[in-house]
């Protein structure tokens, strides 16, 4: 079911109004305005950030000892995951990065530690060789292009994220979801639906926000 969305231009949209509905059209123009927006970001802005929201993450998310996150490797103009990846080591956590498996499938997590060498994916994603071992993560780090007051984030549109966080809550109780970006980032206007898993916390170089527990299904 359709939930009850934004337009771009900042309109109510009607679910009921089929030809107002935004799926993939409203979508695709948002990631067109947040890619945009994040590549023109300044050294300045970019600078120390993510040594800052590694900092705000570790001080506002309480993690069980020994507790296994999954992040993310940064390509490009991505917010740099780096800082935390470490920290979370040297805290006692076990990291993990995603492994793409293919469109339509949820990712999958393998062991990464500091040296550990990377290889680009045909996704073009950096990911532990296969024979480090598999996760399963407690904690899940996304990355976003977007993301709203109501901790829904805007991702890249192949949807593995979502379907990912889907699965890892109903097979387990007590996962966290956590989007990691710009504060910048924040897009009022931000469309989603059903399909779009809610964060539990959104960090950045500011500060962390928890958002409340979301039901499937709920708005």
């Amino acid at each position: 079911m359709m939930r009850s969305m934004t337009s771009g231009d900042g309109n109510d949209v009607d679910p009921n109004d089929a030809d107002a509905q935004p799926g993939p059209v409203l979508k695709a123009a948002a990631r067109r305005r947040a890619r945009a927006r994040r590549a023109a970001f300044s050294v300045a802005e970019r600078h120390g950030a993510g040594a800052k929201a590694a900092a705000h993450f570790l001080a506002a998310i309480a993690l069980l000892p020994g507790s296994i996150i999954s992040a993310y490797w940064p390509l490009e103009d991505e917010f740099d995951s780096r800082p935390l990846l470490h920290a979370l080591i040297e805290a006692g956590h076990g990291v993990a990065l995603p492994v793409v498996r293919g469109a339509g499938r949820e990712l999958r997590f393998r062991r990464w530690q500091p040296g550990d060498t990377l290889a680009k994916s045909s996704f073009g994603v950096l990911e532990p060789l296969p024979a480090a071992p598999a996760l399963t993560p407690n904690v899940v780090i996304a990355p976003f292009l977007a993301y709203n007051a109501q901790g829904f984030r805007l991702g890249y549109g192949g949807g593995y994220y979502d379907r990912t966080i889907r699965a890892l809550r109903q097979s387990a109780a007590g996962l966290l979801a956590v989007g990691l970006g710009y504060a910048a980032q924040a897009m009022a206007a931000l469309p989603y639906d059903d399909y779009d898993e809610a964060l539990d916390w959104l960090v950045n170089e500011r500060g962390a926000l928890q958002f409340p527990h979301r039901a499937q299904g709920q708005s």
